[in-house]
């Protein structure tokens, strides 16, 4: 991968947050740039709504969203050194299995902010 990524995610989100963790500590992706955008929701495109469409990564001056952005992170790690990671990789390099999966992710992320009392919104 020779061209730069930028990775925004709701780092409220225990499960986003992990993920984002394991992607800059551990995924060996060294173009990739991770932002929480509870930090800087300004980075976000106009109008996005992180709570319907989840994470999303900016890739060639492109949008990729949700379970297409989680999808094509996972398809461009190589040699993870943690396990987690690994799973996740085998699991979301798959576009169905993405596909299927990441709403359930949705509804867990709603689910925890509202059991930690954090608003599902920016």
């Amino acid at each position: 991968m020779t061209n730069k990524l930028i990775f925004i995610y709701d780092g409220e989100c225990p499960f986003c947050n992990k993920f984002a963790e394991l992607l800059e500590l551990k995924s060996n992706l060294p173009e990739i740039q991770i932002k929480d955008a509870r930090d800087k929701p300004s980075e976000l495109p106009k109008d996005y709504d992180i709570d319907i469409k989840g994470a999303l990564l900016i890739k060639e001056n492109k949008i990729l969203t949700g379970y297409e952005a989680i999808n094509f992170i996972c398809s461009q790690i190589k040699a993870p050194s943690d396990a987690l990671l690994e799973v996740i990789k085998i699991i979301f390099r798959s576009k169905k299995r993405s596909k299927l999966l990441f709403p359930i992710l949705l509804l867990a992320r709603r689910f925890t902010l509202m059991v930690k009392g954090v608003s599902i919104k920016l």
